[in-house]
This record gives C-alpha cells, sequence and structure tokens, in this order.
C-alpha cells in the first residue's frame, strides 16, 4: 500500500472548484505513475491545501473496508482549513487503522498552539456506528508539517551541526522529542531516528537552506508517527487467550534531499506490517461464465458469504487490468435490475459486451457494496475474444479460450 499525504496544496477558490467538479492534478500525477504498477486509489479527502491518498494492489480490494474520511479545520478558531487535519479510517484484513495527514502551526514560539490543535485534531475523530473510538483503533498513523522546530541553539550552529551531520545535540532540543517526554498522549506514538537532514527550510529549486531575509532556522518539521493498540494487561495468575497478530516494524525513515519544487524536503517512511487476518475470505467470489466474447450479452456468477447484507444499489464493474480506482469501469450492471437467476447460493447476472472496445487488454470485475462502501469481491484477469475470434458465429479453434 501507498498513503501519500501533501500539505501546502494550491488552495485558492478556482483551484477548489476547479478540483470539485475533476481530478485534481496530483491525484491524476500519482494514478498515472502507479495504476501500471497494479495499484488502485482506494480513497482520498481534501481540505484545502490538505490532501491525503490511499493506493493498494488490487488483490487487496476486497479486505478493504472505507469506513469514514473526516477533516478537522483549525486555522482561525477551527474555521478555516488552512491548518487542521484529513483523516482516513479503514478496516483492513479486518483491523481498524486510522491515517491522519496534517498541517499544524508555525514558528519558534508557537510549540503550544501546535500541541492544542494536535489534540483537537484527536477528538475530532468521533465516528457513526460502531466503528470504535480512534484510540481503541489497531493502528493510528499520524504524518505532516507537524512544524516543531528546534529551541535554544543559533542558526549558525544549527547550520554547522548539520553540515557536519552531527545531529544528536539538535535532537535534544527538538520541540517534538522534548514534548514527547513528558505528554502522556503523545509518549504512545512512536518515530524513527532522525538521521536526515532537517527538512525545512529551503530555497526553492536548491539544496540551501533559507537565504532570504528571515534565515529561518532549519528544523524536522516534517515527521511521520504511528501508534499501535495498547493490549490490556493480563491478571496476575490468570491466563489470557493470544492476541491476534500484528505489528508494524519500520523498515526505514528517510528525507529526499533530490526534490526542489517546495521549500521543505520530502519525508517518507516504509513499514512492514504483519497480521494474522481477521478477514481471510473475501465477501462476494466471482468470475466470468463460460467464454465472453464482445458480440453478445455475457453472463457473471457470482456468490455471497453467509452474513453479506447486499443492497439493490450494489453493482458489479468490468474494468480492463491497471485500473486506476473504482470509477474507472468500462461498464457496469446493477445486481438487483439484471439477475438471471439464483441458484443454491450462486447468482447469475448478466451484462452487456456490445459496446466494449477491441482490446488485447485483460479485463477485471469487481463487485461494489453500497452498504459498506467498498469493493467486496473482485475476480481473476481474464480476457474478452474479439470479433475476429468468429467466423461464421463458429469460434476459431486456434485462438486461445479463456
Amino acid at each position: 500500500m501507498y498513503v501519500i499525504g501533501l500539505q501546502e496544496m494550491n488552495s485558492g477558490i478556482i483551484s477548489l472548484l476547479s478540483d470539485t467538479a475533476f481530478e485534481d492534478p496530483w491525484s491524476s500525477f500519482f494514478m498515472d505513475v502507479l495504476s501500471p504498477l497494479s495499484f488502485i486509489k482506494v480513497s482520498c479527502v481534501r481540505m484545502q491545501g490538505l490532501l491525503l491518498l490511499i493506493f493498494a494492489k488490487h488483490q487487496h480490494l476486497p479486505f478493504i473496508q472505507i469506513l469514514s474520511t473526516k477533516s478537522t479545520p483549525t486555522g482561525l478558531f477551527g474555521y478555516w482549513g488552512n491548518k487542521g487535519g484529513v483523516n482516513i479510517c479503514l478496516k483492513l484484513y479486518g483491523y481498524y487503522i486510522s491515517i491522519i495527514n496534517c498541517h499544524l502551526p508555525p514558528h519558534l514560539a508557537n510549540n503550544d498552539q501546535r500541541l492544542e490543535h494536535f489534540d483537537r485534531i484527536l477528538e475530532m475523530q468521533n465516528f457513526e456506528g460502531d466503528i470504535p473510538n480512534i484510540l481503541d483503533h489497531d493502528l493510528i498513523i499520524w504524518f505532516g508539517d507537524m512544524n516543531f522546530r528546534i529551541e535554544e541553539f543559533g542558526l549558525h550552529f544549527v547550520r554547522e551541526s548539520i553540515k557536519n551531520q552531527s545531529y544528536r545535540e539538535l535532537w535534544e532540543k527538538d520541540q517534538l522529542s522534548i514534548v514527547k517526554k513528558h505528554d502522556p498522549l503523545l509518549r504512545e506514538f512512536q518515530e524513527g531516528p532522525l538521521l536526515f537532514p532537517p527538512t525545512y527550510k529551503f530555497d526553492r529549486n536548491s539544496s540551501n537552506y533559507d537565504t532570504s531575509e528571515k534565515k529561518r532556522k532549519p528544523a524536522w518539521t516534517d515527521r511521520i508517527l504511528w501508534r499501535l493498540k495498547r493490549q490490556p494487561q493480563a491478571k496476575l495468575c490468570t491466563p489470557s487467550p493470544l492476541a491476534p497478530h500484528f505489528s508494524l516494524s519500520l523498515r526505514n525513515y528517510v528525507s529526499h534531499m533530490m526534490y526542489y519544487i517546495s521549500d521543505h524536503k520530502p519525508v517518507t517512511g516504509t513499514f512492514d506490517l504483519e497480521m494474522k487476518p481477521l478477514l481471510t475470505a473475501p465477501l462476494i467470489t466471482l468470475s466470468p461464465e463460460g467464454l465472453w466474447t464482445m458480440e453478445n450479452d455475457m453472463v457473471i456468477s457470482y456468490s455471497l458469504a453467509p452474513d453479506f447484507l447486499s443492497s439493490p444499489w450494489d453493482w458489479i464493474g468490468l474494468y480492463k487490468v491497471g485500473l486506476r480506482h473504482i470509477n474507472d469501469y468500462i461498464t457496469y450492471v446493477w445486481v438487483g435490475d439484471n439477475q438471471v437467476s439464483v441458484c443454491e447460493g450462486l447468482n447469475k447476472v448478466y451484462i452487456n459486451t456490445n459496446n466494449i472496445p477491441e482490446t488485447k487488454d485483460k479485463f477485471l470485475l469487481c463487485y461494489y457494496s453500497n452498504n459498506l462502501r467498498s469493493v467486496v469481491g473482485i475476480s481473476k484477469p481474464f480476457q474478452i475474444c474479439p470479433r475476429s475470434c468468429f467466423k461464421d458465429n463458429i469460434l476459431d479453434e486456434s485462438h486461445p479460450q479463456i
């Protein structure tokens, strides 16, 4: 999976109105890069200059349920979204995960305000239905431009320390590192070692720290934190059942100094997430029935898990392999309106393939649940025979079949 968060995007009125009607340029860019690698945009949320995107390989789609997307403005007394956080809450193989991208207040003297905004964003993550409180989620990933600065040391000392890669003394005066020692909640969040240079502030289109009149002191403003759910303490002499296996380990935590388009340098964290899945089979199993051609209505067979609650608004989409997002279908069919038969738990619906352009691409079928607002079943890739396969309605035996 890829989780991507941006801050300080172009958030003018014209840009916001344009992005409401069309895909925003950053989402399109990342889809262009990741879709050829079989990654699909699963969800996104935007609040003015903040954007949060989640991509996943297509085989994971039936096991990812998007439960909620939220925006929490904290700028201008909570009425303006130039500062704040955006959140995506999802269920991954049965585990609850919250991902937050934030932009906190700037400047050295505003540390208390940053902590206040951190708490406010957390308090606003109230979910409807039976979604547990965010602090009861199995994993919280919290990242963004947190704007914490380096205290006490002067500009010259900080720059010389960076030049000599002597970061230890700077870590001790990093505001986030200091507050994590005293704040009970922040102490529960983990972070990798800051083995890379401070990522703010640079002259644009260069790797030079700020040479403007303000000469802002470098700082590690761009951070990635995570918090695993605390396991309840076992009572003395009382054996407790083994908790499902769920662990997160950091593989690397680095900055990327070769990018020049911002006055910040981007930071990435790569993690290994190991789990014992609580959901091991998709809610829907589906496949094309028989040999598919581009000349006739074709049949899709699917079966439902016993606990799956279907809706008349559920639909099945036909996609080319390499789809960018769930709305990228070639055609679709409402399962309630196009049902052919139901027999011993096996459902059949027909779909019209007449208008599909001839191509050598492979295809996928995805079942979208209206109740769960997520893909709950996906077929294996398959091919559709072009019209050239047929001569007098007889399949040319030399053509490979499905």
